[in-house]
């Protein structure tokens, strides 16, 4: 009942929209700025690294989100009066021992899966492996970097993801709605002026993997592990000129991108494996149900909780 956990903060519909709504307004913005900018994306960031270099341009990128996670937080602490603990799970307390296995679990397949790469395809790759770079780069990212994805998760499968549930009375509603809007809001990346807009398919894909994992597992713990070793592997292993992160890493791509069957493979072969192994180790039932269910009023929320508590 992981969606149900937002009855038990301060409810007021109004409330839910004003970060999302502030949040959606900026990525227009900035979207719009995008396309309407006589330089390529790809150009401006190269300006932007060769006149202040890749590390301030990274906290430049980063720092806003990580900001962004303490409005999330606070303005769920202090607007709804609700525990941080409740917006982040349906368990009594946060389960980080899952946070970190997910983050584990996906950090070690694409470590092995892009060594693999560079060894069947060599000429695509350039050790770029500096010492002097790569430490504070990685102080940079391991710092900034999770803080950067948890607003994310926060905001889209946390504060979205309750409050819509909660006005929808159904969870299809929130997952198909922030998976989406989770997408759309990469679409001013530099790999989509590159690649085009079917680059979409991962971005929005992702999106619902990660909105699966949280109602299916009842709590953003898997979510939270995930996108973080996600993001936080690739800016310290592999980074191309094209891509949103580029940094001092340990291997750039100097390939020519394209877009093709690497960007359906993750969404329609790798997410359901992952899934897969997800349910059969903590035990997932009723998909049916916590996909697509109803969600409980506040009243039934109530009386549940009260029985459970009465039987523990």
């Amino acid at each position: 009942m992981y969606i149900e956990q937002g009855y038990k903060g301060d409810i007021g519909i109004w409330k839910y929209f004003i970060i999302p709504s502030c949040f959606i307004g900026f990525m227009a913005l900035n979207y719009i700025a995008t396309i309407n900018s006589p330089i390529n994306v790809e150009d401006a960031m190269q300006q932007m690294i060769d006149q202040l270099g890749s590390n301030i341009v990274l906290i430049i990128l980063l720092a806003p989100l990580a900001v962004g996670l303490f409005i999330v937080l606070g303005w769920t602490y202090i607007v709804h009066r609700q525990s941080i603990t409740s917006l982040t799970t349906s368990r009594k307390k946060i389960d980080w021992k899952r946070i970190f296995f997910a983050f584990g679990l996906w950090g070690g397949v694409t470590i092995l899966l892009t060594l693999i790469d560079v060894y069947f395809s060599p000429e695509d790759y350039v050790f770029n492996f500096n010492m002097s770079k790569f430490i504070p780069l990685a102080i940079i990212a391991i710092l900034l970097i999770p803080m950067q994805t948890s607003f994310e998760e926060y905001l889209f499968r946390g504060h979205m993801m309750q409050g819509l549930g909660i006005l929808a009375k159904n969870r299809w509603v929130p997952l198909v709605v922030t998976s989406v809007l989770f997408g759309l809001m990469h679409i001013a990346n530099p790999e989509v002026e590159k690649l085009g807009y079917g680059i979409m398919i991962y971005y929005i894909g992702t999106g619902f993997f990660l909105g699966i994992l949280t109602l299916m597992d009842e709590g953003l713990e898997l979510a939270l592990g995930f996108h973080a070793a996600n993001n936080l592997i690739t800016a310290l292993l592999v980074t191309a000129d094209w891509t949103a992160f580029q940094t001092d890493s340990i291997y750039r791509d100097i390939s020519e991108p394209i877009l093709g069957w690497d960007v359906l493979i993750p969404v329609f072969v790798v997410f359901p494996i992952l899934l897969f192994f997800f349910s059969k180790k903590y035990g997932w039932k009723n998909w049916n149900e916590k996909l697509f269910g109803k969600v409980l009023s506040k009243d039934e929320f109530v009386a549940l909780s009260a029985n459970e508590s009465d039987l523990a």
